[in-house]
């Protein structure tokens, strides 16, 4: 607002000469060729690169949990253990019969060399030797799947089970994901295909997180075009070194494809009417304003492609356009070079008024 009221103050200021009454003030900007990309926005919902829903495979007694809630485990760490007392028994058993039989072929191997003991008595008691190893590892089977076991590195959920609660095959016990990196399937519309591929960059964004810019990769491109959408779906895989991205955060994306170097100029240099767009070009020799037709490409960063109609080194108006007609005599009162804002250029002239007083 105080940019505005200095930019009619300017404008409407008494004190220019008769001279100067007569030009319109204006601001240009320079068309200059620079790096330039299509922009390509979507929206997708981010998901844990691993992810997975933790059960029980068994009807069994849970004895202890070793998590708390959001505990970050690793690989192979020990989440929940279910009563074995049935299994260890059955194991301590057979693991007797393993040793009697193993005894016996001891016994057996140098009298059935020596032919003092038959050839079938020593493989039976081998045959026993077998059949308990199985049966010993069978049980050993049975005792894992009542010990539950990190499969891979990541943050433990909310704990949906308590110690003494019966554990039942499809019951959701918890959550572990991995959100190390997460991943986010995303659709681009088939006509950016042909520049799509793997490892191309892309920056997110969150409502969660307002202002932080969150980057990540282009992993994989579906072997499909949706014949609806005509679009096609495409996954990214974000770093999330600091874990502050959970799957369900809805991202807003943009990818940059078509990297080149294009003339480009301010948007707010540009008027419209109708389908026709053109802007106002400074004639350097006698300070008026030519009404210019243009032919525009993509938008990027408040700046816009020219496909036609300017060259490079083009002084446009980008503000007091609204003011001038083709032919206007106008006065550049500052050029736009680089970021800076209406109040600073603003301020350049006001600095100049007062250096000329």
């Amino acid at each position: 607002m105080k940019a505005r009221i200095l930019l009619m103050t300017l404008l409407f200021n008494a004190n220019w000469t008769s001279a100067q009454s007569e030009a319109v003030p204006v601001i240009t900007s320079t068309a200059n060729i620079e790096n330039h990309a299509s922009v390509v926005e979507a929206l997708g919902t981010l998901r844990a690169n691993e992810s997975v829903t933790i059960t029980s495979t068994v009807t069994e007694l849970v004895t202890d949990i070793h998590f708390t809630d959001g505990q970050r485990v690793r690989q192979g760490d020990l989440l929940i253990t279910m009563d074995t007392s049935d299994e260890l028994a059955l194991l301590a058993e057979e693991q007797a019969r393993l040793a009697e039989a193993q005894r016996q072929v001891k016994r057996l191997q140098p009298l059935a060399r020596q032919n003092t003991a038959s050839k079938s008595a020593l493989d039976t008691q081998q045959s026993l030797v077998s059949v308990s190893e199985a049966r010993i590892e069978g049980i050993n089977s049975q005792i894992n799947k009542r010990r539950i076991t990190a499969p891979f590195d990541g943050v433990v959920g909310l704990k949906n089970i308590s110690v003494g609660a019966l554990a039942q095959p499809g019951n959701e016990l918890a959550t572990l994901d991995d959100d190390t990196t997460m991943k986010m399937d995303f659709s681009v519309p088939e006509k950016h295909l042909s520049y799509l591929m793997a490892g191309l960059e892309i920056t997110a964004q969150s409502q969660a997180f307002p202002g932080k810019m969150f980057n990540g990769t282009i992993s994989s491109i579906d072997s499909r075009i949706n014949p609806n959408t005509r679009a096609v779906q495409v996954r990214a895989l974000i770093d999330n070194p600091e874990q502050l991205l959970k799957p369900g955060i809805l991202m807003r994306i943009k990818l940059l494809t078509q990297q080149r170097e294009s003339l480009l100029i301010p948007e707010g240099a540009v008027t419209s009417s109708g389908t026709n767009q053109s802007v106002f070009v400074i004639n350097p020799t006698d300070s008026t304003a030519q009404q210019v037709s243009i032919k525009t490409g993509s938008r990027y960063d408040g700046k816009l492609e020219i496909l036609s109609g300017l060259d490079a080194g083009d002084q446009v108006v980008i503000h007091g356009n609204l003011r001038i007609q083709n032919g206007s005599q106008v006065e550049v009162i500052a050029i736009k070079r680089g970021e800076e804002t209406l109040s600073e250029l603003l301020a350049q002239r006001q600095n100049k008024n007062q250096q000329e007083t």
